[in-house]
């Protein structure tokens, strides 16, 4: 685990640094979004040259969560910006940090090695065969680079100010951020905790969140990028237009993530979660629905 942890670092620090030269290049004749924009992507191939070099595309996985803070450090250091001088600022990226660093342990604390490949990945090469690189770049490597990217617009107006104060409205997007990232870490420990019990002592729904909602970690995580974007509303509402970031997301779990995990559990789980499905909401949290007359009178 320690080799594949530090192949893992490596990976990054080399990509952070060929971004970093990159932007070198090119923020003195392009405009500063599109030169991050190049710089991103750049980063992202160095990534997959990775993944190919250890054939396994989840070396890609943490890119999800890493890559927004070295985009808002962008943003921060900008001439026009007045940087952690700025509370709102700070609100803003101590709110991002605090999501990327549970995201990225707990993609941490979940990998198991070189070894170990998302099971998406797997089948998409089975399904692929000789074309699963490129398939790979594409799919699993740069689309969701594009969709983060595409996520963290809501940050060039809000990092990149100078002297814009703290008003009530923030305080609103605040509580919704910090709620996002609060569920998704809750579902994250509800499941890991239903896992860890033996069958016979779990119950006919798994516990708290997930009895509300099939997908609260990937609700919580859509929430956090509109949490993000409410701070555009808050004071930049002339950059209403970085609504293509959440609106991404959401398309990308209700449209992708969800029936993908869907397919995959009712394969595995016929029975079990077919009730599941009956009973409980796919994305929006809702109370869920009783069991059957006749199969609570059985248990009964």
């Amino acid at each position: 685990m320690k080799r594949a942890f530090a192949i893992v670092t490596l990976a990054y620090v080399l990509a952070l640094g060929v971004a970093w030269v990159t932007l070198q290049l090119l923020q003195q004749s392009w405009p500063p979004l599109a030169a991050l924009a190049v710089a991103d992507a750049v980063a992202t191939i160095v990534v997959f040259v990775f993944s190919v070099l250890t054939n396994n595309s989840s070396l890609y996985d943490p890119y999800w969560s890493v890559a927004p803070i070295p985009i808002a450090l962008f943003w921060l250091l900008q001439p026009g910006s007045d940087g952690l001088a700025n509370a709102r600022h700070v609100l803003i990226f101590v709110l991002l940090c605090l999501w990327a660093l549970r995201l990225t342990l707990n993609w941490a604390r979940r990998w198991h090695g070189l070894e170990h490949e998302d099971w998406r990945y797997v089948d998409i090469r089975k399904s692929t065969g000789h074309w699963y690189w490129p398939v790979s770049l594409l799919g699993i490597h740069l689309m969701p680079t594009v969709l983060v990217f595409l996520g963290c617009l809501s940050l060039w107006p809000n990092l990149s100010d100078r002297g814009t104060p703290l008003v009530l409205t923030d305080g609103l997007a605040a509580l919704v951020t910090l709620a996002a990232v609060t569920i998704e870490a809750l579902a994250d420990q509800q499941m890991e905790h239903f896992r860890t019990r033996p069958a016979a002592e779990r119950g006919p729904l798994p516990p708290g969140l997930w009895s509300w909602s099939r997908h609260p970690n990937y609700f919580g995580e859509v929430l956090f990028w509109w949490g993000l974007y409410l701070f555009v509303l808050a004071a930049h509402p002339a950059f209403w237009w970085t609504i293509i970031g959440p609106l991404a997301m959401l398309a990308l779990f209700l449209g992708i993530s969800i029936p993908l995990m869907e397919r995959h559990l009712l394969a595995k789980y016929p029975a079990s979660y077919a009730e599941y499905q009956r009973r409980v909401s796919p994305f929006f949290p809702w109370p869920p629905h009783p069991l059957p007359q006749q199969r609570a009178e059985l248990d009964h």
